[in-house]
């Protein structure tokens, strides 16, 4: 059991991905707290996830100070520490070019896909510092690794995550809390019926891969949910500030020595720029 006695927030965990890490954290063992903005769809998940561990669902909406406070007041009342904190709840639009979507849209996005994962991660910080253990981790996506026209607030806020991921990592590392991101791949959930209810404000690219996705399916949610697992887990102790793709990077080989590795350079970062040789 990897996650054993381990308390773990999951934002955005009533359904996609968020859901996915939490079932992954019971199956190891884990209590856990899921986040969100629907009542309904928190109550269903909690109970149907139930028969696999201690499951616990709280209302809160990440681009809301007082929600968080409540939040992580609550887990502590509920469980009594916090060990794991990921900050998965994220919005995609507006969706179009950046010139004709609403301003006030394009900065909701970024209040919620940046500045939640802050507030989120500000709160429960006093607690993993305070016994100097902890493990945090962002969700990225698309945006963070490449340009992704048409999608200029998630892009630009799942970058600044990652930066922000890199940044907190450094000043954490004294504290012995690790901070890294996960790239989760081309999932399949509520987003992809988003590109494709917007239709030509996706642009062509966007909204011919979703209805290829959609038609044959994405990115097994389980992926990021394993890694997530590893990322939480003593197994991943020393590894932080870094974006690792659930699909891509040779995560699953990663032992003490290949951490070390990695640690020593720039492997997965936002953007590697070395001196000349």
């Amino acid at each position: 059991m990897k996650l054993k006695g381990k308390i773990a927030i999951i934002t955005g965990g009533s359904r996609g991905i968020g859901k996915a890490i939490a079932r992954a954290f019971l199956a190891e063992s884990a209590s856990v707290a899921i986040a969100g903005r629907n009542q309904d769809e928190l109550t269903k998940t909690s109970q149907e996830l139930s028969r696999f561990g201690v499951i616990r669902s709280f209302r809160a909406d990440i681009s809301e100070e007082k929600d968080i406070q409540k939040l992580v007041a609550e887990v502590l009342d509920t469980f009594g520490t916090i060990d794991v904190l990921v900050n998965n709840a994220a919005v995609q639009g507006p969706i179009g070019k950046f010139w004709e979507v609403g301003f006030d849209d394009w900065v909701n996005n970024i209040n919620i896909n940046l500045l939640g994962t802050a507030r989120c991660i500000r709160e429960v910080l006093p607690i993993m510092i305070a016994k100097k253990a902890g493990k945090i981790i962002n969700l990225s996506g698309g945006g963070a690794t490449a340009p992704r026209a048409y999608f200029s607030a998630y892009a630009a806020g799942k970058a600044a995550v990652v930066r922000f991921t890199e940044t907190l990592a450094e000043e954490l590392r004294e504290y012995h809390i690790d901070v890294n991101a996960i790239a989760p791949g081309a999932v399949n959930t509520r987003m992809l019926d988003e590109v494709l209810a917007a239709e030509d404000r996706a642009g062509d690219k966007e909204l011919r891969e979703a209805k290829k996705r959609k038609e044959k399916g994405g990115t097994p949610p389980e992926l990021a949910a394993a890694l997530a697992v590893f990322l939480a887990s003593s197994a991943s102790d020393g590894l932080s500030g870094r974006l690792i793709s659930a699909v891509w990077d040779d995560w699953m080989r990663f032992g003490p020595d290949r951490i070390q590795e990695v640690m020593s350079g720039d492997l997965y970062t936002l953007r590697r720029v070395s001196q000349k040789g």
